[in-house]
């Protein structure tokens, strides 16, 4: 926050007992050298694990309130941590500064409704057919991708097809929906896809986008 990121994307698991656990992987061996999962241990047992350097695996609630003025975009990991994150933003009163994402439409979609006005971005495979289509020029198709969303996230391109394109950023644009793109960490390439148009970048290096962004 001190350096101007004021957007944090974070993915969470939920705890044995239910707690919104922020952890990319699913088990523990990379990050804390044992074995096991972020689901079967419970929130006290997960902050006993030393990280590196003391750091322990914070809860969601915990991060949430060391950052009140950051806004959060919360992957759900697993269909446990719908309800976990849920708990964590309301209990939190961070409804209004959260984004909740998924690679899967049901779980993107149930902690949405656990969260009454919740903002909401799809990054399912399905979301990214209909972008395919759309790319084709059958781009009556992209509505159908908006509903109970206010952005797409996506990587640039495919295999195949380039997705951010101006043509079909336009199209998103024009039924209410930014476009995010993932993951971007090359300043030449946040350049190129800024001036596209797109509305934000995922990256993992703040450093590069804040440069880039006070250049003008």
């Amino acid at each position: 926050m001190n350096v101007g990121a004021c957007y944090l994307e974070t993915d969470v698991h939920a705890s044995k007992d239910g707690v919104a656990m922020l952890s990319h992987d699913p088990v523990l061996d990379r990050v804390a050298g044992v074995r096991g999962d972020v689901e079967s241990l419970t929130v006290s047992e997960l902050k006993r694990l030393d990280l590196g350097g003391g750091h322990r695996m914070p809860t969601l609630e915990e991060a949430l309130d060391a950052f009140p003025r950051a806004r959060f975009n919360i992957d759900v990991k697993s269909p446990r941590a719908a309800p976990a994150i849920a708990k964590a933003v309301l209990d939190a009163g961070a409804t209004h500064r959260v984004l909740i994402t998924s690679f899967s439409s049901r779980r993107r979609a149930h902690a949405v409704r656990l969260i009454p006005g919740v903002a909401s971005s799809a990054s399912s495979p399905r979301v990214i057919v209909l972008i395919v289509l759309a790319q084709l020029g059958i781009l009556h198709r992209v509505p159908l991708a908006a509903r109970g969303i206010q952005a797409v996230q996506v990587p640039a391109r495919t295999r195949h097809f380039e997705i951010a394109t101006p043509r079909l950023i336009r199209a998103f644009h024009r039924v209410g929906l930014e476009m995010h793109v993932w993951t971007v960490n090359e300043p030449a390439e946040m350049a190129r896809l800024l001036a596209l148009g797109v509305d934000g970048l995922v990256s993992d290096r703040v450093d590069y986008a804040l440069d880039l962004l006070r250049q003008g």
